[in-house]
């Protein structure tokens, strides 16, 4: 493939695309079995009343459906109330930021997701930084998004498309399901890498961008796969490749953004439990051992895939990098492509 002028540096952004949805995969029944229940070293007092956790979008969503299943397992395995407490508003900021300055004893958490990460470079003033604020403690999923086109779209590979896109300028469109989301950032980070001019047209959520791209008044989007897969098949649309670093259980024939030779293409929405930072070390060590238990279990991995997100069950350390990794990648894009949130 030949290299474009904005590939050099799409290439050395995304250079880290790493292995550690499968190595935590691998290694989530090692976590499960890693200590014995009453290994809690210290935390043995740990939770002393009900657990609030702060989820920043609205009932129902997908991060509240994680969020929910969490839950209700983690209350059962610590022997108090997990209540999950839906704080929408802000692109999570509001629930990001009454978690931050609550007491850091383990009885706030945060649902955190990739807006923690891209709202460090989108929001001049912030009254919490994602890194210093909170003590991560697992990545709980990640839910790689989907490149679909409209069926009027000629073009029925990636470099089909980017080749269009590149002979016809400023006329290919991208929906979102709103600014700031993956989708938007997707197709943001496709336009950088491959010098593409085309039109990004936000929508107020995913339903009605999903309504503009099967009525063809877009030409494609990057779709959440939980929204995609029930789409596949839909003879309005034309899946092309999965925007993760391995092909969807759900959709084994369509190849990743990497395969198809866009090296290093990466977008997923993720989420993880986070705490407020200074919590104890082994409150965030029980809260990480009982939550990867949790996502090994076969009904919970069975839930998960039916919502086309892939379990982690990263170390605290491992998170924390990750979500620098995060801030860093997605500031790049956003401060190259001008993308904002209004």
């Amino acid at each position: 493939m030949n290299r474009c002028p904005h590939q050099a540096t799409a290439t050395a952004l995304n250079s880290r695309v790493n292995r550690r949805h499968w190595t935590a995969a691998l290694t989530l029944s090692l976590l499960a079995l890693a200590a014995p229940a009453g290994a809690q070293t210290g935390s043995a007092n740990y939770p002393t009343q009900p657990i609030r956790l702060l989820v920043g979008y609205a009932p129902g969503g997908p991060t509240d459906i994680i969020a929910r299943l969490i839950a209700t397992r983690l209350q059962d395995a610590l022997g108090q109330s997990v209540v999950v407490e839906n704080k929408a508003g802000a692109s999570s900021n509001i629930a990001s930021d009454e978690v931050a300055r609550a007491k850091p004893d383990g009885h706030t958490l945060l649902l955190g997701t990739i807006a923690n990460a891209t709202n460090m470079t989108f929001y001049k003033k912030l009254n919490y930084d994602t890194l210093r604020s909170f003590a991560p403690i697992t990545q709980l999923v990640a839910s790689p998004s989907v490149l679909i086109v409209n069926a009027g779209v000629p073009a029925k590979t990636v470099n089909e498309l980017m080749a269009l896109a590149k002979a016809k300028p400023g006329t290919l469109s991208f929906a979102s399901s709103g600014n700031g989301g993956s989708p938007h950032l997707g197709g943001e980070l496709l336009k950088m890498h491959a010098g593409l001019d085309m039109i990004h047209v936000p929508y107020k959520g995913t339903a009605p961008a999903l309504n503009a791209l099967l009525s063809g008044e877009v030409s494609m989007s990057f779709v959440t796969s939980l929204s995609a897969i029930p789409q596949a098949k839909n003879p309005k649309l034309r899946v092309l490749a999965v925007a993760g670093t391995q092909r969807l259980p759900q959709l084994p024939e369509v190849p990743t953004l990497i395969e198809a030779g866009v090296a290093g293409f990466e977008v997923s929405s993720w989420s993880g439990l986070m705490a407020p930072a200074g919590t104890p070390p082994a409150v965030i060590a029980r809260l990480h051992q009982e939550t990867t238990r949790i996502l090994a279990l076969p009904e919970v991995r069975a839930t998960l895939n039916a919502q086309a997100a892939l379990p982690v069950g990263s170390s605290p350390e491992q998170f924390r990098g990750y979500i620098a990794e995060e801030i860093e990648r997605w500031g790049k894009v956003i401060k190259a492509t001008g993308a904002t949130l209004e």
